[in-house]
């Protein structure tokens, strides 16, 4: 059983549960396919696995706590034995920077000091932002809800719209974040652009355009933006959660390592940081930054990695 969003359970009454799959009263007890007086098919499906798998290993691990749980949290430490996390991958066919036909420029993990800019200053002309290859240039493609971290954004959008910054959003969602974001387009408008639709030709120009991505999930099961963002050299700026956790390896100056930036605690003010510590390496320490996005397209989160585990979990049953 692959769980990829434990939120999503499938609860549904006893009754139309019963006539749907025409299973006998003992299979609706509190150690079966019952929760909280309703049937549960999330629940079933892990009461009755062999291994229970999801998308990745520290999901696995927040997802035996309350907070992470989704009231399922007790069954999850009850059957840990058996559970394990398997990251995500992405398609390196589709999503690949030097032959991606939906972005003006090509480049590589060598060439992007020279071609990636490119892609920006095309963006910036497409969206009617300043056009200036220098300038900052944060993402973020998403759905925009609450589990995506916006009310965070939301919060301290005044302090990310510094002026040495440009702020591209792609998504729609809940009204209140599609309407703050045309807000600060209105307010901000040379410099902030809200797309409120979804375009796949939008999203990997943005991918490929910006310097930086935000993702500040409150949970985030895998992610994928984050694994699309390294592989286009645009540096990603996560919450250390589930598989934002697992696939973003943090900057650390001191040993010159890591793949991108990212911030514990959900507050607004610790993302804000971090930001502004991004923001830092990329305007003074411009070869620094360069090494960051170099070690970040050398990652390797294409589908052959996740699927050899995939094969040794279903062999070993």
């Amino acid at each position: 059983m692959t769980i990829h969003n434990l939120k999503f359970q499938g609860i549904w009454d006893l009754k139309k549960v019963k006539d749907i799959t025409g299973l006998p009263d003992e299979y609706f007890t509190s150690d079966k396919l019952e929760a909280y007086d309703d049937a549960n098919y999330l629940k079933g499906g892990i009461v009755y696995a062999d291994r229970v798998t999801t998308v990745s290993e520290t999901y696995a691990e927040e997802i035996k706590t309350p907070f992470y749980g989704e009231n399922l949290d007790g069954l999850m430490r009850a059957r840990s034995n058996v559970l394990s996390g398997i990251v995500n991958g992405i398609d390196y066919d589709e999503y690949n920077p030097e032959t991606d036909k939906r972005i003006p420029h090509n480049y590589n993990q060598v060439t992007f000091r020279k071609e990636k800019w490119k892609n920006k200053v095309a963006l910036q002309k497409e969206l009617g932002l300043t056009e200036d290859k220098g300038k900052f240039m944060i993402g973020l493609v998403s759905r925009l809800t609450d589990q995506k971290g916006l009310d965070l954004v939301a919060y301290v959008m005044d302090q990310l719209c510094a002026e040495d910054v440009q702020f591209v959003v792609l998504g729609t969602g809940e009204e209140r974040y599609e309407n703050m974001f045309r807000h600060f387009d209105w307010k901000y408008n040379d410099r902030v652009s809200a797309n409120i639709y979804y375009s796949e030709d939008m999203s990997h120009k943005v991918y490929a355009a910006c310097d930086a991505f935000l993702m500040p999930s409150l949970f985030e099961p895998c992610g994928l933006s984050q694994l699309m963002s390294l592989r286009y050299g645009t540096v990603p700026i996560v919450r250390e959660t589930g598989g934002l956790k697992d696939t973003v390896e943090p900057y650390n100056e001191y040993e010159s390592k890591g793949t991108g930036f990212s911030f514990a605690n959900y507050n607004a003010h610790e993302m804000l940081g971090i930001v502004n510590y991004a923001k830092d390496v990329y305007y003074n320490h411009k070869r620094e930054w360069n090494k960051i996005v170099d070690r970040g397209m050398k990652t390797d989160f294409s589908w052959n990695s996740s699927a050899r585990k995939y094969e040794e979990l279903y062999n070993s049953l």
